[in-house]
């Protein structure tokens, strides 16, 4: 309980230093891409009530302008809104997993068979090494945030910023199912050295050949959560 106390205490310092990026004209926009971003990284956990006053006190916006935020990530699917009870992070459901895998599948594999080009391209390359050194560090949520930026990079190879979008929720929700893993070494060691392999493989052009590792990555990972979920 002490380390879930720090880590929603973290969480909001964290938010504190968000306030910056609102500027004069804060909107509920900016604010639902910061809690979104903070949902990416981890720093909130499935089924954690979201405390309206200390939020907006964090980030220094209207209760107003809090709760229209709120909405936009409920109509993303990442908050519960209860009746008299408050907002919620939302919690998944093994058929929300399946679901998502479904389309990372249409989103990602037409990346991989494309054109290989570009800041997307460059990202993609940043992000394994990121991970690469969060894994040696031992720094396991380190490594999922890295590998999230992975996939979002390799969507980025579409050329298309619906799907960019697409992704970026789709992916929120995804950091959402990875805490079904409670120890998250199990879940984001193992693809440490796949993200390398695929980068290998669509540098030196052999597109068939990444869409196919991919394939199998993701029924892999899909696999390992579906099993988790239904365990937990």
């Amino acid at each position: 309980m002490d380390d879930f106390l720090s880590s929603v205490d973290n969480a909001l310092a964290d938010l504190e230093h968000d306030r910056s990026r609102l500027g004069r004209s804060s909107t509920a926009e900016r604010v639902a891409d910061i809690l979104r971003e903070r949902i990416i990284e981890g720093f909130f956990r499935p089924g954690q009530r979201l405390s309206e006053e200390a939020i907006a006190e964090a980030l220094g916006v209207s209760r107003n302008t809090l709760r229209e935020s709120f909405r936009l990530l409920g109509h993303e699917r990442l908050l519960d809104h209860r009746l008299n009870r408050g907002v919620f992070v939302r919690v998944l459901s093994a058929e929300d997993v399946a679901d998502l895998y479904r389309v990372r599948r249409v989103l990602e594999l037409a990346a991989v068979r494309g054109r290989l080009a570009g800041t997307a391209l460059a990202v993609t390359k940043e992000a394994v090494a990121d991970a690469e050194r969060a894994a040696s560090a031992g720094d396991w949520q380190g490594v999922g945030t890295a590998n999230i930026r992975f996939h979002q990079a390799l969507v980025g190879l579409n050329g298309s910023a619906r799907l960019d979008e697409a992704m970026r929720q789709l992916l929120a929700e995804l950091r959402l199912v990875f805490h079904v893993i409670k120890e998250p070494r199990v879940l984001h060691e193992p693809f440490v050295a796949r993200n390398r392999r695929l980068l290998e493989l669509m540098e030196a052009g052999r597109a068939d050949e990444a869409a196919a590792y991919l394939a199998a990555y993701l029924d892999d990972a899909e696999r390992l959560l579906v099993q988790a979920h239904r365990a937990g």
